[in-house]
């Protein structure tokens, strides 16, 4: 059993975000729970390493007290996704958080296109970020612009893509297992993999499993984390 002073030293928590929560709820939640639980003073430092949109679950590693310091290195490791792509449709944010804007035809995707189409992405790859991201330009976030209704040109940025596997397709869904350098937006490559078709493509469902060598299998459910702390 962890103690206060065990916390203050530094842990890494391995924990397993649901579906809708945002990060920074998942690390209040388990901020309050240190604090009123295992005793650790108002102050103590806690951080995330990594961001995961609410409308992705997964793994999300938090760090607290001296561990806090290690943030920037985690957030530098590669991180594996699961997900399911929508073909023939897309959204204003690439996922489902807008509304379908613009469908495409899909007649001409078969089996064969969808394997040929990854190998497009594989490595070193140009992606821009969605417009609904939490990107700053000119002191803004993009999702603000986005919301505003304002058109902003946004600059490509370099990603790599290390590796990119169709696990199951029954159209319009495909499912995908990405492995990927940090600042890659899965919802981008949803885009942009559609469009590389012929055709259009948003993210309908995203899990974060991996990051560096941990997993999400060795993660932990918010609220039984704060269970097994004993006050």
């Amino acid at each position: 059993m962890k103690t206060a002073e065990d916390f203050l030293n530094g842990q890494i928590i391995l924990i397993d975000k649901p579906l809708h929560w945002t990060s920074f709820q998942a690390v209040n939640k388990l901020k309050y729970a240190l604090i009123n639980k295992a005793g650790l003073p108002k102050k103590f430092k806690i951080g995330h390493a990594g961001t995961l949109d609410p409308l992705a679950s997964g793994l999300l590693l938090v760090c607290t007290g001296k561990f806090t310091k290690r943030i920037t290195e985690l957030q530098g490791q590669a991180k594996e996704y699961t997900g399911t792509f929508y073909i023939g449709a897309t959204t204003p944010s690439y996922d489902l958080e807008t509304e379908i804007d613009e469908t495409f035809d899909t007649s001409h995707i078969d089996e064969s296109l969808i394997h040929e189409t990854v190998k497009q992405f594989l490595g070193e790859i140009d992606q821009k970020p969605p417009i609904f991201s939490a990107i700053k330009k000119d002191g803004v976030r993009l999702y603000e612009h986005a919301r505003a209704g304002e058109t902003i040109e946004i600059a490509s940025r370099k990603t790599t893509i290390h590796e990119f596997e169709i696990t199951r397709i029954a159209l319009p869904e495909v499912d995908f297992r990405v492995v990927c350098s940090k600042g890659t937006y899965i919802r981008s490559l949803a885009y942009d993999f559609g469009k590389a078709m012929d055709s259009g493509s948003h993210l309908t469902v995203l899990r974060r499993t991996k990051i560096g060598d941990y997993s999400v299998n060795d993660a932990i459910d918010v609220t039984l984390f704060e269970q097994s702390l004993v006050q």
